[in-house]
């Protein structure tokens, strides 16, 4: 959940729409899955709210240096690509939890 709130949404937030600035090293980790759930769903929401505003011509700019290799290539591929990331991983979460509550259920 982690590389979604600070690699995914919220370096790219940041980068993209305004967001405070944030790095791996100095951020503040939520401390259980509740609080970590609470703040996916806010930067869920700055993402999408961000894409939003975009428009044909803001989907069409490049994305900037903040992309490294990527910065000629338009938003429209970095949002593509936060989907993939968003998809794939929330996929291994519910993997994840899936297995925990099966292995759990089984103890009892």
């Amino acid at each position: 959940i982690c590389h979604l709130l600070v690699g995914v949404f919220e370096m790219r937030v940041a980068s993209h729409f305004g967001g405070p600035p944030v790095d791996y090293g100095s951020y503040d980790y939520p401390g259980d899955a509740a609080g970590a759930l609470q703040r996916l769903e806010a930067d869920y929401a700055a993402w999408t709210d961000g894409v939003r505003g975009l428009g044909a011509d803001g989907l069409a700019r490049p994305c900037g240096p903040a992309e490294g290799q990527f910065a000629e290539h338009p938003m429209a591929a970095l949002v593509l690509h936060i989907n993939r990331e968003v998809l794939h991983h929330g996929a291994e979460i519910a993997l994840l939890r899936d297995l925990y509550r099966d292995t759990q259920q089984g103890r009892q």
